[in-house]
């Protein structure tokens, strides 16, 4: 290939943000270590019930002198000890294991040198043929493959890496009149048994891909690396020249292919990839300036977990296979790798898109970078995927004062095998749900969340008593991100959840996807996730309005009860005021130690408002700057898309008084909730927990629908 081109808590008086880091120091808790017979009395209670519940801890509690929240932590802390040790020993089983077979294989070898032909009593005929390299390669294939399924299997059973903070237990927001989280009247046993698989591992972790091992040879390393050079040739044509391959559309004045233009530059014997008269083209183009320098918008392009990070909404899974070339150190020039992608809608209508992309980047000249991504077809995975990514990416420009100029690119060809929900058949069919402008300006949105993120000091408004300081904003920050991308999560249409559909209050119905969660950070136990998605014919500017307005909220949260909510701490992390993260308190409640975590997010492609109960005490943690990763979150919220309409929707509601105009269109709403079913790994999901959380979005959107003075039906 040529590369030659620490404030204090909510509530408290003073300031936090002037303390500084010996203040910090000052403040910590000297070290307790428990008695020989604490521990004793404490190992024996962990033989009995690993889990106790706070019934136990509060007996202990009494017996041992010891606050309960150290012996939640003392247990929290030997639960990970042990799931540590049974790691070790597996990880030391799949060594020895290996090893076996390695050392198997040279005596196979050793003895195959050795062999005797019984006719002449020489060695056997072609005997190079059994030792040249394309053999010990295969051979060498295969062992990997053997070894890595037997990670795999035992994976299953060890759980994802484990912290160094220790899981905490989850939050029963049942036990706060926040009845949406914990069915504490509906337990194992008290309904029929609903037949749904459940998932092993957090909505979080990573699902199995749907690949076997992957092995690359050279030959294949070298088709992979023309392809990509082509890639990268034609990319660069379609990005640096405007008319005749581009065109103004003249519905929405958005760059358009020409597709008569594009083949006779691009000749090619065969334009589709799919042997189907169910095609379709995508192709869209945009620009713009984001607030990241261009060598650090690459990094993150070329890192597959810094790119699912830049872009939660959008991409559901993403994964490097292979570092086919690792470019030079520090500018990833010429550097290409095979990803595999998985792309969403967040919406339970929209499938999503899965690729296997080789990805590769070249430096054109000093603060100018080109990356193109284009379908790979691998044999085993070809059969499944209806997508097929062309050369598609980005230009990538330095400017002034670390900003950046991006030019952006999306072309697929998508074989339609089902109908597209007829909600979603403009706004996809257009290019709008997958194309370039839906990407670059979540880019725009990201690159702003992060500025803020560095950025000692930004917009922070205290109207409960405390300012959290720069590390507590940051730590909020944080926070919140995890909350919006585990809502991302529950709410996308991934291949690796299982889902079944009941009927709802809607054409649409409900979609409920069970797993089982574990992770620190997550309540322990089976987690029911529920999403459906309605038409308004309000614009989704104004939809975002009606969510973020604390007066209109108890009209639709069941989490604050119908009471009145007031705003106690908020953290701009945008440019456009709807982008923030805000501390919600609800009142007139017996509850007043809970309080709601909620993150919005608005663009031109769409908006997001997640929100979820978090205790006082965790958001204290949070604002103090301390790491808060073990806070458990099951976050539930409301996308909000245009409905992909020029003109107004269905004829029943266009009067003036829902405040919408012809060119605004109306909205595309995903309401989901999470829902802590059983804290039991072992309980069975039943029949009356699916129906309540069914209950609850119908009422939710009836509410909404009445709020908005919007037609039931």
């Amino acid at each position: 290939m040529d590369c030659g081109s620490g404030g204090g808590g909510l509530g408290a008086s003073g300031s936090g943000g002037d303390h500084d880091s010996s203040d910090l120091s000052r403040r910590k808790k000297p070290y307790h270590r428990h008695t020989a017979h604490q521990i004793q009395r404490l190992e024996s209670m962990f033989k009995e019930c690993p889990h106790p519940d706070e019934k136990q801890r509060l007996q202990l509690s009494r017996e041992l002198g010891l606050a309960p929240r150290q012996i939640k932590f003392w247990f929290q802390n030997r639960r990970t000890q042990m799931k540590a040790q049974h790691e070790r020993a597996d990880n030391s089983a799949l060594r020895a294991e290996n090893d076996k077979i390695r050392c198997e294989n040279i005596a196979i070898r050793e003895a195959l040198k050795n062999v005797i032909c019984p006719s002449c009593g020489g060695p056997p005929a072609n005997e190079d043929s059994y030792f040249d390299d394309q053999k010990m390669r295969m051979e060498n294939a295969q062992l990997k493959e053997e070894l890595d399924r037997v990670s795999s299997i035992a994976a299953k059973y060890i759980g994802r890496p484990i912290s160094q903070l220790p899981p905490v237990q989850p939050v029963h927001i049942s036990s706060l009149d926040f009845r949406m989280a914990s069915f504490d009247g509906y337990g194992v046993g008290a309904g029929p048994s609903l037949d749904l698989d459940l998932l092993p591992g957090s909505s979080s972790s990573m699902p199995n891909l749907p690949f076997q091992p992957v092995v690359i040879s050279d030959i294949d390393k070298s088709l992979m690396s023309d392809i990509a050079a082509n890639a990268m040739e034609e990319l660069l044509r379609l990005l640096q020249t405007n008319e005749p391959l581009w065109i103004k559309s003249t519905n929405d004045g958005k760059d358009a292919l020409n597709l008569e233009s594009y083949e006779r530059i691009f000749p090619k014997p065969n334009n589709t990839h799919f042997k189907s008269p169910n095609i379709r083209v995508e192709a869209s183009r945009d620009s713009g300036v984001v607030i990241m320098n261009g060598l650090a918008l690459v990094d993150m392009f070329m890192d597959s977990n810094k790119w699912l990070e830049l872009f939660p909404t959008i991409v559901s899974i993403a994964k490097t296979i292979e570092v086919i070339s690792p470019g030079m150190l520090g500018t990833h020039r010429c550097s290409l790798q095979l990803m595999y992608e998985e792309l969403q809608v967040l919406s339970p209508l929209v499938p999503t898109r899965e690729f296997y992309t080789l990805r590769y980047c070249q430096q054109i000249e000093q603060g100018l970078w080109a990356i193109v991504n284009v379908s790979y077809d691998l044999p085993q995975f070809a059969s499944q995927c209806r997508s097929h990514r062309l050369p598609s990416g980005c230009l990538i420009q330095d400017m002034p004062n670390g900003y950046s100029k991006v030019t952006w690119l999306e072309r697929v060809e998508i074989e339609d095998k089902t109908p597209i929900h007829r909600l979603y058949r403009d706004l996809v069919h257009s290019g709008s749900a997958f194309g370039a402008e839906r990407w670059l300006t979540t880019l725009q949105r990201m690159c702003e969340w992060f500025a803020c993120l560095r950025v000692s000091s930004t917009s922070t408004r205290d109207l409960g008593g405390v300012i959290p300081s720069p590390e507590g904003r940051r730590s909020m920050m944080k926070l919140a991100q995890r909350m919006v991308n585990n809502f991302c999560t529950s709410v996308g249409t991934s291949n690796s959840h299982r889902s079944t559909t009941l009927s709802g209050s809607n054409e649409v119905g409900v979609r409920v996807t069970v797993h089982k969660s574990s992770d620190p950070g997550q309540p322990n136990g089976i987690v029911l996730s529920a999403a459906t998605t309605f038409w308004l014919p309000v614009s989704p500017q104004n939809v975002f309005n009606f969510f973020k307005d604390e007066r209109t909220r108890p009209q639709w949260d069941v989490l604050s009860n119908g009471n009145a909510v007031q705003e106690v701490a908020h953290i701009a992390n945008g440019s456009h005021p709807g982008n923030c993260i805000s501390v919600l308190r609800a009142f007139n409640t017996s509850h007043n130690n809970m309080l709601i975590l909620q993150e919005s997010c608005i663009d031109s492609s769409g908006s997001l408002v997640v929100y979820c109960p978090v205790d006082l005490p965790a958001i204290n943690v949070a604002m103090s700057g301390e790491d808060p990763s073990y806070i458990p979150l099951l976050p539930s919220g409301f996308t909000i898309t245009p409905d992909g309409h020029l003109e107004q929707g269905d004829g029943a509601s266009t009067s003036s008084s829902t405040g919408h105009g012809r060119s605004s269109g109306g909205s595309l709403i995903t309401v989901a909730f999470q829902i802590l079913v059983s804290s039991l790994p072992s309980a069975k999901l039943n029949l009356d927990s699916v129906t309540i959380v069914n209950n609850l979005i119908a009422n939710t959107v009836q509410q909404i629908k009445a709020a908005l003075n919007c037609p039931s039906s």
